[in-house]
This record gives C-alpha cells, sequence and structure tokens, in this order.
C-alpha cells in the first residue's frame, strides 16, 4: 500500500469534500477520487459514502481513518526521530572523567552538555583512572574520557583540553603548610601518598619523575587508587601528595594546598575511539572541548 493513499485518504474524509481535500493536497481532483477508489479495491470494503451532494465515512471508514492517522504519525515521527539522530541531537553517551576532572569540571560539563545536546542522555563515571579509561573506551563501556595523557593506544583519538598546574596537599597542620610554595626537595624525608602503581596510573608516573628528576628518593608510604581518598589520608595527617590544581576544588577540611615549585603541570585531554564517528559524539567533544575552554582551573 502507497503511503500517500492513507494521505489522501485522511484528507477526503477529514474534509468530506474532494474538490477542498485536492486543494489542499495540491493535487487535481480526478487524481484524488481515483486514489481513493484504487484503496477502497485493494481493501475490498467501502470508507466512503459519495452521492451528487456530499461525501460521508462509512463505519468501515471511521475505522480506517483511526488507524490511518495513528500510521501517519507513526511514520512522521519516525522520520523526525531520523532527523534529530542524522543531526546528533538524540542518543546516549557515557563519559569517564578522571579523580581531578571529576571535582572541578564534571559539574560544568553535566550542565553544559544537557543545554548543548537536551535530546542526548548522559552518564557519567568519575574516579576513573587512565588504564581504566583506556580499557573502557576500547569496550564502549565509556563513549568519552577526559583523561590525562599520554596515551599510547592508535585505537583512541586524543584532543588536547588544557595544561593544569601540579600543587602539593599537605596536613593543614604540618610545617609545610607555613610555606607559601614547596619544592621537591622539601619534601625529601616526608611521607608521601600516590596513586597506585599496580594501577599504571599517569600521575604515579609524572610524582617519581619528579622525584627522579630532582635527584631526591620517594619515601612512598601509601598508594591508592582513587583522588578522593588520597586527599582524605592527607586530611588524616599520614602525608604529603603531588596533585593537580583542579583537585583544590574539594576543599577537604585539614589540607592545605601549595604551589610546586619551580612550576609543573600535566596535561588533560578528550578521548575518544577513532572509528566512532557518530554525529552526537562528534557533537558532544565539541561541546566539552568549548566547556573545557571557559570553565576556570
Amino acid at each position: 500500500m502507497d503511503l500517500r493513499h492513507l494521505r489522501y485518504f485522511v484528507a477526503v474524509a477529514e474534509e468530506l469534500h474532494f474538490g477542498r481535500a485536492a486543494e489542499r493536497l495540491h493535487m487535481a481532483q480526478p487524481p484524488l477520487s481515483q486514489a481513493i477508489r484504487r484503496l477502497e479495491d485493494d481493501l475490498g470494503v467501502e470508507l466512503l459514502q459519495r452521492t451528487t451532494r456530499r461525501v460521508g465515512l462509512t463505519d468501515a471508514g471511521r475505522g480506517y481513518l483511526a488507524r490511518a492517522r495513528r500510521i501517519l504519525d507513526a511514520v512522521d515521527e519516525a522520520a523526525s526521530e531520523a532527523r534529530r539522530v542524522a543531526a546528533g541531537a538524540v542518543g546516549h553517551l557515557a563519559i569517564g572523567c578522571v579523580g581531578s576532572a571529576t571535582y572541578s569540571l564534571l559539574p560544568a560539563l553535566a550542565r553544559g552538555l544537557s543545554h548543548e545536546l537536551p535530546g542526548v542522555d548522559f552518564s557519567f563515571r568519575g574516579e576513573m583512572l587512565v588504564p581504566d579509561q583506556v580499557a573502557a573506551l576500547r569496550t564502549g563501556d565509556i563513549d568519552v574520557a577526559l583523561l590525562r595523557p599520554p596515551i599510547a593506544d592508535l585505537s583512541l583519538t586524543v584532543l588536547p583540553l588544557r595544561r593544569d598546574r601540579l600543587v602539593v596537599a599537605v596536613p593543614a597542620e604540618a610545617p609545610l603548610a607555613a610555606q607559601r610554595q614547596v619544592t621537591i626537595i622539601d619534601l625529601a624525608g616526608i611521607d608521601l601518598i600516590v596513586h597506585s602503581a599496580d594501577r599504571r596510573s599517569v600521575m604515579y608516573d609524572v610524582v617519581l619523575g619528579l622525584f627522579r628528576d630532582t635527584g631526591v628518593e620517594p619515601r612512598i608510604r601509601h598508594e591508592v587508587g582513587e583522588t578522593s581518598t588520597l586527599i582524605t589520608l592527607v586530611a588524616g595527617g599520614l602525608g604529603a601528595a603531588v596533585v593537580p590544581e583542579p583537585v583544590t576544588a574539594l576543599a577537604l577540611e585539614g589540607v592545605a594546598f601549595r604551589p610546586l615549585a619551580p612550576p609543573a603541570a600535566i596535561d588533560l585531554a578528550v578521548a575518544h575511539r577513532a572509528d566512532r564517528a557518530e554525529t552526537h559524539l562528534v557533537r558532544a567533544v565539541s561541546a566539552v572541548q568549548r566547556i573545557v575552554r571557559t570553565h576556570p582551573t
């Protein structure tokens, strides 16, 4: 059955006049009358009662009109949905964030992405270490990741967002908290809390690199998987930690943050699988870049 015949029938049934229906459909009346006759022949029932003075619906016609409207509404909705999908206006995306991005950026991302792409269903996973993010991108458990390079996986597209300065988190009552800035040499002999080496944390490699380059042997006392746990241990007086500046957004009582001297920084990037090119994903990545550029560290 041609959908045009359904539209023709609905127009005639609503107008109850072939001439007005033809004008509404922007067509001549004879082809419209012939189309309705073909539709009735195909169905084997009479849908319209015709006299020289009026057109009316049969009982079969009234029942068919209700179903025809639902069918056409569904077809129109399907077309609208297809256009929204093609425009990247609908879909689902899971976004994974490293710990520091979780605290400083996730609220702004949730608001900004929902505003820019209201038809896309976003979910967020925070406190993810980079190796876990890379694995989740590969399997499709997440679609987009805010992570810390370097990333050696060539199957991922990695786009730089910004550089975050490194700061030192120390117990608020510790002598180092009285200093305006802290050096790696100041941390010699100080208990350190670091991200887990077993889970191949990027921050672990960065922190050990700073000590190695300075010629200081780090005294690592605790290794943790989550940045929030790391800062909580600092607040408990169990040691100091080198962290990206956005972690200061936690503002946990008992912790003082001091600039690292000389200054050092770590990159933040957005990544997705290189073989993913869905419109809503591409639009979301662009939105993430804009949001991060305009968001204070």
